[in-house]
């Protein structure tokens, strides 16, 4: 919902009705995730998208229909036997895609939503999307103002909540299936969980032309940069614009202090690109010792890693800590600018993050060929 927010919220504020679909289950290559999001105005305008144009067309018109009756639906869309580019998805995905209508009067807890969305803090959206009628389209909004909300039944309450925490806390969105073991009654009912956790944090290190361009290209993924620069001449809020907070301090003491405020988790990113090693070597003494964070990798040529390898083992760190270490960072892309090295960092972070095998898709082996000049 984060790409629809606002406009969703200039309609709601107004009175008027929207009919919202959201994605809330992807079976092989369905083209976008669970969460996202199209909107059908009240006058037919057709914002987001829910298959990158596969079936957005038949998304809009199942949204006319529920703004006209009233009652959300859930509707699956695959590849059509018949006719896969009338209705289908040409990729061969599967995607579930839940309708319902927003306005003041059916979502009235959507304001502390749109809030929570921008202040940045963190709300998760349980709603169920199958099961009994009277049920369906009922929700649970969990955040730090409470809870509010209800499915309908305070058993199902107290386990959704348990299981929306528990996802926020992952800022993962999922569906979850409640059945006749008495957790939700004795009825069999799914729930769609989405989390809308803060943005995940990239801590850079090292304020030089390379961490400008990592910066730049974080922030447009996501990401909340910092970057961390112990001298000030350097460290300017004007030399980094992709930047949240430009920090001068030594980066060890810095890190360690946000990890012990609780302020670093599994989702932090920290790319150390100082390649000095009386900044590098005791920072990364904190950071290899952090028990969860998502990345951690550090520029330099082969030979600074084999010697910063044994400046941090003599400071202790084991053969395990030190391979949570990637080094040099990135993916080989052959990267010659600091903005191709960003995008070597940004590769190798993703396919971390997805599990993806940073192969070239089309799977041609050799090196590619040079564009023509």
């Amino acid at each position: 919902m984060r790409d629809v927010v606002d406009a969703l919220e200039k309609w709601w504020t107004g009175g008027a009705s929207v009919a919202r679909a959201t994605v809330v289950s992807t079976f092989c290559s369905a083209p976008r995730p669970p969460g996202a999001s199209m909107l059908v105005g009240p006058g037919g305008e057709a914002v987001g998208s829910v298959s990158g144009a596969c079936v957005e067309a038949a998304v809009h018109e199942l949204g006319r229909q529920v703004l006209a009756d009233g009652r959300p639906i859930l509707q699956r869309y695959g590849v059509s036997a018949d006719d896969a580019f009338a209705v289908g998805l040409t990729c061969g995905g599967i995607l579930d895609v839940f309708v319902e209508e927003v306005s003041p009067q059916s979502y009235s807890e959507f304001g502390w939503i749109a809030e929570a969305i921008r202040d940045e803090l963190p709300v998760a959206v349980a709603t169920v999307v199958s099961g009994p009628a009277e049920r369906l389209g009922r929700r649970l909004v969990v955040g730090e103002f409470g809870v509010e909300g209800g499915t309908g039944s305070d058993r199902l309450d107290t386990a959704v909540g348990d299981d929306a925490r528990g996802l926020l806390a992952s800022g993962r969105n999922a569906t979850v299936s409640y059945g006749t073991d008495g957790r939700c009654g004795g009825e069999d009912l799914t729930v769609f969980v989405e989390s809308f956790a803060p943005p995940p944090r990239m801590i850079v290190f090292g304020a030089i032309d390379f961490a400008a361009a990592v910066a730049q290209l974080s922030g447009f993924l996501g990401y909340r940069v910092t970057v961390c620069d112990a001298r000030p001449v350097f460290a300017t809020a004007d030399r980094f614009p992709g930047a949240k907070e430009v920090v001068v301090d030594w980066p060890h003491r810095y890190l360690a202090r946000e990890a012990e405020a609780g302020r670093v988790d599994g989702r932090t990113v920290l790319a150390v690109l100082t390649h000095d090693p009386k900044f590098d070597v005791p920072l990364l003494d904190v950071a290899l010792r952090l028990p969860d964070v998502a990345y951690i990798g550090a520029m330099g040529s082969r030979r600074t890693h084999a010697d910063r390898i044994e400046r941090l083992k003599e400071n202790g760190l084991t053969d395990a800590e030190i391979g949570r270490m990637s080094s040099p960072i990135g993916l080989d892309l052959g990267a010659r600018t600091p903005e191709e090295a960003a995008v070597s960092i940004a590769a190798e972070v993703i396919a971390l993050k997805w599990g993806g095998t940073a192969r070239r898709l089309a799977e041609r082996h050799g090196p590619l060929h040079a564009p023509r000049r």
